[in-house]
């Protein structure tokens, strides 16, 4: 597991320094695991084994590396009450849109499988 933990930090590091000297206003984990995905779909072979199981570690207990975003929240109250009808409005629309493309990535991937050719083992 720490060789996967190593790469996940690697790629991680890759894109802060991506947008640290690239000046750029998107997070740097973000590019760094689009750079991961890029690498895997480029290998053509399965998932290492050390990154999937710390992946799916890390997946299992994703919910508390969200709680200090969320207790960050609480603050925000106090420093900038007059900016909350803007944060629900972009947490209202973003979950709205999520939604949706996620109903249409659905529906676009059921009607790829229903065309896809059944094999049948002889």
């Amino acid at each position: 597991m720490l060789r996967g933990l190593i790469a996940l930090f690697v790629f991680q590091g890759i894109g802060e320094s991506i947008v640290y000297f690239g000046h750029l206003p998107i997070p740097g984990s973000i590019i760094g695991m689009i750079l991961l995905f890029l690498t895997l779909k480029t290998r053509g072979r399965n998932i290492p084994i050390a990154l999937e199981k710390t992946s799916h570690l890390m997946i299992r207990y994703l919910y508390l590396f969200l709680i200090p975003a969320c207790a960050g929240c609480f603050f925000l109250t106090q420093s900038n009450f007059n900016e909350w009808i803007f944060i629900a409005f972009s947490i209202f629309t973003s979950t709205l849109l999520t939604i949706i493309l996620g109903a249409l990535l659905m529906n676009y991937m059921l009607a790829r499988y229903k065309k896809k050719p059944e094999v049948h083992p002889q």
